[in-house]
């Protein structure tokens, strides 16, 4: 009879050691091997090895899946669907009528319909995922591979489009103390959950063949200037960065100013383009990668 530990290999496999030692014994923690042993793997003296393997585990998978290259798409993750929006804004205005003059209620109100504009966006996220997914899938689903921080609202919205035309697309989430948590149109397979954000910033760009950013928060902008700041720097190779809504981004960032203060030159405001349009976007996003 075959011993259940034989395999092909010289060596016996690191599961199947860890299965042999499991029958020892002894409970003592230093017994235990050490890639095995939780305890010790999240010392604060492990956190270098704890950088790598979040580095190594979404390389892999991604490699083993056959992504090539990827399309980030960055944006608010409370901006949602506008129905849903919608029925945050009736909520916000049936609270309010029953105390009109409380001013917190004023302004959850305002922000409440400041929201259900953004909500477009959610709406166009969704359509332009579409387009670059089914370019991806011509590509037999391993160029252009839709990757956003798979989290709510734009997020959600982008991993969304890539699902209705029966495209894969990638989530890298983060461990938050609110708000982050997967949304269900990211493909299983494919759904990476972080503790650093600086190795989950380097997956976003590793692949990348280009960076939408629709508005947002912290969150967007963190990321945004990270990428400009690569790109300036030579740090990374060029792609295309969009930037979705001329009126959010012109209100919220005056790029002017910090070129005419000398903080950058003229030449840096052509790292990135601002649009309006979905289609605006696919015409740069297609001129770039010479694909019809």
């Amino acid at each position: 009879m075959k011993d259940k530990y034989q395999t092909d290999r010289i060596f016996p496999s690191a599961a199947e050691d860890v299965e042999r030692a499991n029958l020892s014994n002894s409970d003592s923690d230093a017994y235990r091997l050490a890639f095995s042993d939780d305890r010790f793997l999240l010392r604060d003296e492990l956190r270098a090895v704890r950088l790598q393997l979040e580095w190594l585990k979404p390389d892999i998978i991604q490699d083993e899946h056959d992504i090539e290259s990827t399309v980030v798409i960055f944006g608010g993750s409370r901006f949602p669907d506008p129905d849903y929006a919608q029925h945050k804004l009736q909520a916000a205005k049936n609270t309010l009528a029953l105390n009109p003059q409380e001013p917190l209620l004023i302004k959850k109100c305002r922000i409440a319909e400041a929201v259900v504009q953004n909500s477009r966006y959610y709406s166009e996220a969704r359509e332009l995922a579409k387009r670059i997914t089914l370019t991806s899938m011509a590509h037999q689903g391993k160029e252009f591979v839709i990757v956003t921080g798979g989290g709510p609202g734009v997020m959600e919205a982008a991993n969304r489009g890539a699902a209705d035309v029966g495209g894969r697309s990638i989530g890298l989430n983060i461990v938050l103390p609110f708000e982050q948590q997967a949304n269900a149109y990211i493909t299983p397979e494919l759904c990476f959950q972080f503790h650093y954000f600086a190795i989950r910033k380097m997956h976003f760009l590793k692949r990348a063949r280009a960076l939408i950013a629709y508005p947002g928060g912290f969150g967007t902008l963190d990321e945004l200037f990270e990428t400009l700041t690569l790109i300036q720097t030579a740090k990374i190779k060029p792609v295309p960065v969009v930037l979705m809504g001329s009126h959010y981004w012109s209100k919220l960032i005056d790029f002017d100013f910090l070129m005419e203060q000398g903080a950058i030159e003229e030449e840096d405001l052509s790292l990135f383009e601002i649009v309006d349009s979905v289609e605006e976007a696919w015409r740069i996003l297609k001129q770039s990668w010479a694909v019809e």
